[in-house]
């Protein structure tokens, strides 16, 4: 098992309950074959610069403990829903 963080960033269209049901399930593809150690939602921020049309999102971060192969279905899932416009996973070597 590896250590990782990742940070998404929502789309600042969605409303509260579509936030918490993409939280909810990236917490559930991490649960499958891993623990997750820390949620941080920082809430509505602005962006260095335009993603997709948007000038500001709602960042969440995440670090998690989990086997290997659930950062690339995190990556899979990320790149086809719909209201997350950026992401990053890396692994924590601390």
């Amino acid at each position: 098992m590896n250590k990782y963080e990742t940070i998404f960033v929502i789309s600042p269209e969605a409303d509260e309950e579509t936030i918490q049901s993409l939280i909810q399930r990236t917490k559930d593809i991490i649960e499958e074959n891993g623990s997750i150690e820390n949620v941080e939602e920082w809430g509505s921020r602005k962006l260095a610069y335009e993603v997709k049309g948007f000038r500001e999102g709602y960042y969440v971060l995440m670090n998690f403990t989990a086997e290997k192969n659930v950062p690339a279905e995190l990556d899979r899932v990320f790149k086809i829903t719909e209201n997350i416009i950026r992401h990053i996973i890396v692994r924590d070597d601390k």
